[in-house]
Formats: structure tokens, C-alpha cells, sequence
């Protein structure tokens, strides 16, 4: 693009906004199907990385799913947002629970555009994250974390560190250090 003019380009990278926002929607659309089989297979075609076993339950919401990896033996709750404007790194063994939300991208309040910034998310393998929990972007949630519902997590999490409200704070530690369960199956139709 650099040898185009200034309006190709905007036009190049409008054009791309639109691509990008049309695959959202059609994944929208996809995540109200009743078969995570499916779901799956579409998810992947998007670009996303799924590992063996894991599972998105219905009505998931993207933001460019091709910068989300998702680990093996992992279960995304119902009604979940995945924001995949930076990297979204999820590991193995994780469990959302129904309308967590991660964010990896955010309005610069004290910026004079209003412009965007954030950091890449990562959560750490046998993560728990309870019902509506929302992580903020540049965030990193430790191995065997649980982070209580409702919370929102505007920090770092340490690994097996239980934390909870808004902000979270700490407010208990997981005694199970070393986990190696499997969250099983997940139904076909869910």
C-alpha cells in the first residue's frame, strides 16, 4: 500500500473493516446453531485455533476470531465474548462460565481521539471464571485461578489465586496446586 494514494488506502482499509465485521456476524449467526460440532468447524474456518476436546457453547460473540487460540479441554460458556482485536491466548482445561466477557481492546478515555488501546489477554490452563466475569485488556490470569462471578479483573491474577468484585481483589487461595482433571464432555446441543 505504500506506493497508493490516501484515499486507496482508506478505502483498502475500509474495505477490510467491513470483510471482517461481515465473518462476525455470519459466526453470530453460526453460534445460535445446536451443534458445537458445527459451531467448531466454522470457528476454525475463521481462523480460530481450537484444541481437541474443547467446546463453545451457544451464542458466542467475536471480535476478529483469527487472533484467538483456545486450548485443549476447554469449555466456553453460553453467550460468551472473545476479543480477538490483540492476541486472546486461552489455555488448557479452562471453564467460562455463561456471558464472560474478555477484552483485549479499549477507548483511551484521556486521549484527545478517543483512540484505542489494550494488550493481549492471556488465561493460564485450569482457569475458572465464573458467570459474567469481565477481563480487561493487557491481562494475565495464572494457572489454576478463580475468579468469582461478576468480578472484574483490571489486573494481573496470580496462579491459583481466588479473586473477587469490582475490581477484583484477592480473596482466597486455591489448596489444589497441582490440577491434572478433565472437564469432560460437553452436550452436542448445547
Amino acid at each position: 500500500m505504500e506506493n497508493k494514494s490516501p484515499l486507496t488506502k482508506k478505502i483498502m482499509r475500509r474495505s477490510n473493516t467491513v470483510g471482517l465485521e461481515f465473518v462476525v456476524f455470519i459466526l453470530h449467526l453460526i453460534g445460535h446453531f445446536p451443534s458445537h460440532h458445527v459451531r467448531r468447524l466454522f470457528y476454525r474456518m475463521a481462523g480460530m485455533k481450537i484444541g481437541r476436546g474443547s467446546t463453545l457453547h451457544t451464542g458466542a460473540r467475536f471480535y476478529n476470531p483469527s487472533n484467538i487460540r483456545i486450548g485443549k479441554d476447554t469449555i466456553i460458556g453460553e453467550g460468551a465474548v472473545l476479543d480477538g482485536r490483540a492476541s486472546l491466548i486461552i489455555g488448557d482445561h479452562v471453564d467460562f462460565a455463561t456471558e464472560v466477557m474478555i477484552y483485549n481492546c479499549q477507548h483511551n478515555i484521556t486521549s484527545e481521539d478517543f483512540g484505542a488501546e489494550g494488550g493481549p489477554v492471556v488465561i493460564e490452563d485450569y482457569v475458572f471464571l465464573g458467570p459474567r466475569v469481565i477481563v480487561l485488556p493487557g491481562i494475565t490470569i495464572g494457572k489454576g485461578a478463580v475468579v468469582a462471578a461478576g468480578a472484574v479483573v483490571t489486573k494481573n491474577v496470580e496462579p491459583f489465586t481466588i479473586v473477587g468484585g469490582v475490581p477484583a481483589k484477592v480473596i482466597g487461595e486455591r489448596t489444589m496446586k497441582d490440577p491434572h482433571y478433565r472437564l469432560g464432555r460437553a452436550a452436542w446441543f448445547r
